[in-house]
């Protein structure tokens, strides 16, 4: 429990220092000149480049563990932070943007795989899942408003120099608080556990279920495009960030009802993805309704699906190779955060991106099963 306490402080100033930069990096790269087709590129960049990083974690952390790989994350991402508050021009700040990509594709992977390696009961895990988002949930409620106002009292240089300093900050606080003997230990028992279980090198379940994080990472993509370039792109820093805060907030609530972790985690899901699509249609054709109001309903759902979709990964997989589980989950959000903001730059002038997000999400909702046929028949039912 003490390095899960430990995790979630590391994890809630990084989720601080990245959530931050969201009602900014729009802005900034307008005052470099950028076009809106080029600030999809950038915000597609990022994601794009999670790839090949996903693609090494995966059976780096399970062979090594997680320690040096949260550690090397944070404090790669913050130089390049302190590097980002010197550019001067939108392609400085595209390759920028790429290599911090990379970087923080260890990050998550890394941290759910030794969140997930402190229990082996499904419940418990679940609750760990859930406090990883509460914690990320919490970190970007604050950070979106914070990172205005750094930005109007600090200006773009400032801002960026001070959430790099907080990321290397933290990434030495890993370093000598996450015991290395725990990361080891993790990563044995994993092993251990897959070599006396003789799992094949396949996965035990369909890799169409990444379609999920696929279709949520796009949809995300495409919020985190438009919302800044609402009003013709005139829409003040802080209006931008308070929007995100709702977002987080919404999210909260939902996330801080621990007893929903007793639900099967693929009704969870399935409500989960239900919800953001409806949401997503209202963004597009709900003019009458209150945006904050749909962006709240939003968060809700955000709430309700991320610890479920976690859940439901470690439940399939049996509680083995979840480095790779998790790096092929990062992978296609990845995916799906590269497609989205580039989506919506091109075919924000045919047809709303939200309904394109819309359309996503109900596709993926039709192709789920109505039950888990793939998971282990010990399935948590509700008390």
């Amino acid at each position: 429990m003490k390095t899960a306490l430990w995790l979630y402080m590391f994890l809630f100033l990084a989720f601080f220092d990245l959530h931050a930069q969201y009602p900014v990096l729009t802005p900034f790269a307008i005052s470099l000149g950028a076009a809106p087709t080029f600030i999809g590129w950038m915000m597609g960049i990022y994601a794009l480049t999670h790839l090949p990083g996903n693609l090494i974690a995966g059976n780096l952390i399970d062979r090594h563990g997680s320690r040096r790989y949260i550690i090397f994350s944070l404090t790669a991402a913050g130089v390049i932070l302190l590097l980002q508050a010197h550019v001067q021009l939108p392609w400085q700040l595209l390759a920028l943007r790429s290599i911090s990509g990379f970087v923080l594709a260890f990050l998550s992977p890394a941290c759910l795989a030794l969140l997930a390696s402190l229990s082996r009961d499904p419940v418990t895990q679940g609750k760990y899942m859930s406090g990883h988002g509460v914690v990320h949930t919490l970190a970007s409620v604050l950070s979106p408003a914070a990172g205005a106002f750094i930005v109007a009292n600090a200006g773009f240089s400032g801002t960026f120099q001070s959430l790099g300093w907080l990321l290397i900050f933290t990434g030495f606080m890993a370093f000598f608080s996450l015991p290395k003997r725990l990361s080891a230990t993790a990563a044995n028992k994993e092993n251990a556990l897959a070599s006396k279980e003789e799992k094949p090198a396949r996965l035990p379940f369909s890799l169409r279920l990444y379609l999920i994080p696929f279709a949520i990472a796009c949809s995300q993509g495409i919020l985190f495009f438009e919302i800044p370039l609402r009003e013709s792109g005139k829409a003040s820093i802080m209006s931008t960030g308070i929007l995100f805060s709702v977002i987080s907030l919404g999210a909260l609530v939902t996330l801080s009802m621990l007893f929903l972790n007793r639900y099967a985690p693929h009704i969870r899901v399935a409500l989960g993805v239900l919800g953001l699509a409806i949401c997503f249609y209202a963004l597009a054709a709900a003019d009458h309704v209150p945006i904050m109001v749909i962006l709240f309903s939003l968060g809700l759902a955000k709430g309700l699906l991320f610890p479920a979709l976690s859940s439901l990964f470690i439940e399939l997989s049996g509680g083995g190779r979840l480095g790779k589980v998790f790096s092929l989950q990062s992978i296609a959000m990845s995916l799906g955060s590269f497609v989205g903001p580039i989506a919506a730059g091109q075919f924000r002038t045919i047809v709303s991106p939200y309904f394109i997000a819309f359309l996503m999400l109900m596709t993926v909702l039709l192709l789920l099963p109505k039950r888990n046929r793939e998971a282990p028949s010990t399935v948590i039912s509700p008390l």
